[in-house]
């Protein structure tokens, strides 16, 4: 592969390489959002929560579609949602791997 896909995969990672945008992507997973209940659903303000919206768009994550003075913003990659999972079970795979040490030297 050429440099160019990296750099373009590379965009994508970025923009994923935060919380809240991780939490956006996971609430989009089910069907398109408004930008309030986005708001509401993630717990910040809502300026910050529009600059992570602006990231993922801008990496083309995510589209914002405008009905009259609403804005909705649809998953685009849905892919990415079976990566979280892969994600999740690596990290459930981790914390029993930690636990059972914690047994162990607790005996």
């Amino acid at each position: 592969m050429s440099g160019q896909i990296y750099e373009q995969k590379a965009i994508i990672y970025k923009a994923l390489a935060h919380p809240i945008r991780i939490q956006i992507v996971e609430l989009l997973a089910d069907g398109e959002k408004g930008v309030s209940e986005i708001i509401q659903r993630v717990g910040a303000k809502g300026s910050n929560t529009s600059r992570h919206l602006a990231v993922l768009k801008s990496s083309g994550v995510v589209r914002a579609r405008k009905d009259g003075m609403n804005v909705y913003y649809e998953l685009l990659m849905p892919c990415l949602v079976n990566m979280f999972s892969c994600v999740d079970n690596a990290l459930v795979e981790k914390a029993r791997f930690h636990s059972e040490i914690a047994e162990k030297l607790s005996l």
